[in-house]
């Protein structure tokens, strides 16, 4: 049996977002595939600790047991103290999603302050795991990462449970979007695009927690600025079951992003067999191939009503994006695969200590 490897996370891991669905399901698997992990609960106060998140952090780094390999959440490795990380007398593999400082709407000071330290703590990584080619791009390109020190994990994905009987259309037909509510998922661009259709008959659902409330305010006053009140709501969190059930009933999944370092709403969608209207930015390009979604520049508003009104006008034209979209979710990992890329870089900086 392999060493026992420890995983340190900040925060609820129930929290339904893509990290944490992500990092949750490499913790459950690797024990499933032989690799045995210990989950390190952290505070979840993290990119931004508190001093007693920091403390709380160091302590149970020394509680370990010395020289076991440690998996270290990118919100953690990419701002803790480069002093702390450096002390470690052990393996650390850290697990990025995306840079901190690429984050939308940080203030510029902020945003400069993290790719700062995550550059220096980079240079204590044994090993990098990312979700995507793209992340990979960026660490090697902007941060002096070698590509050679860095596994790509593609996420896993759950395939759907059979619905108890065939899902009929909403009508009018419904334009769904997945993604929490802050300034880099764009709603904000949806929102002004599916005001400028209000002549098409169309509802919206927009669900997601809360991780800006000042975010969820201007959305809240946007939506009633626009008129749109009657025809689009924000759902927050609904359960797994709920959300299967607006897929298998939505015409096309819209998310108007500004920045994914994967974007796993997007691989959801394609499993339900729904067109994506996404944008051309960061690793969406990738997970949303030529023939399986309408991907446009991001914040350009007539351009996503332009490849909305296509999908709910063109049958035609929605059929061959939708067919595209089911043959990519098809084609897509399990989490056994994810696990095993994990597993093996922990082979590999266990070999190179």
């Amino acid at each position: 049996m392999r060493p026992e490897a420890a995983f340190a996370i900040p925060g609820d891991l129930s929290t339904r977002t893509g990290g944490y669905i992500y990092e949750r399901r490499l913790l459950e698997t690797l024990p499933e595939i032989g690799q045995p992990t210990r989950h390190v609960a952290l505070i979840p106060s993290w990119p931004h600790p508190t001093p007693e998140a920091e403390a709380d952090l160091a302590a149970k780094l020394d509680a370990l047991p010395r020289g076991m390999a440690l998996i270290l959440d990118g919100l953690v490795f990419g701002s803790m103290d480069t002093a702390v990380l450096a002390a470690q007398d052990r393996p650390v593999i850290a697990m990025l999603h995306h840079p901190l400082g690429l984050e939308a709407g940080l203030p510029a000071e902020r945003a400069a302050a993290l790719i700062a330290r995550e550059r220096a703590n980079l240079a204590h990584a044994a090993h990098v795991v990312v979700p995507s080619p793209h992340t990979r791009d960026i660490l090697v390109a902007q941060f002096g990462v070698r590509a050679e020190d860095i596994s790509i994990a593609l996420p896993g994905f759950d395939r759907p449970a059979p619905a108890p009987a065939p899902a009929p259309r909403a009508v009018p037909p419904l334009v769904l979007s997945v993604g929490i509510i802050c300034e880099r998922k764009g709603h904000d661009v949806l929102l002004r695009a599916l005001a400028s259709l209000a002549h098409l008959d169309w509802q919206a659902a927009i669900v997601g927690m809360t991780h800006d409330e000042s975010v969820r305010r201007s959305l809240l006053a946007l939506r009633g600025a626009l008129g749109l009140e009657d025809r689009v709501r924000f759902t927050g969190v609904i359960p797994q079951e709920e959300l299967d059930t607006l897929y298998r009933s939505a015409r096309v999944f819209a998310l108007a992003t500004r920045y994914e370092g994967y974007g796993m709403v997007l691989s959801e969608a394609q499993m339900h067999g729904l067109p994506v209207v996404s944008c051309a930015v960061g690793a969406v390009p990738r997970t949303v191939p030529e023939g399986s979604g309408l991907l446009v520049p991001p914040a350009d508003v007539p351009a996503f009503a332009a490849a909305l009104e296509a999908m709910l006008r063109d049958d035609a034209e929605h059929a061959r994006i939708a067919a595209g979209s089911a043959a990519q979710g098809a084609a897509l990992p399990h989490w056994t695969d994810t696990a095993a890329v994990m597993r093996a870089a922990l082979d590999r900086v266990r070999a190179g200590a």
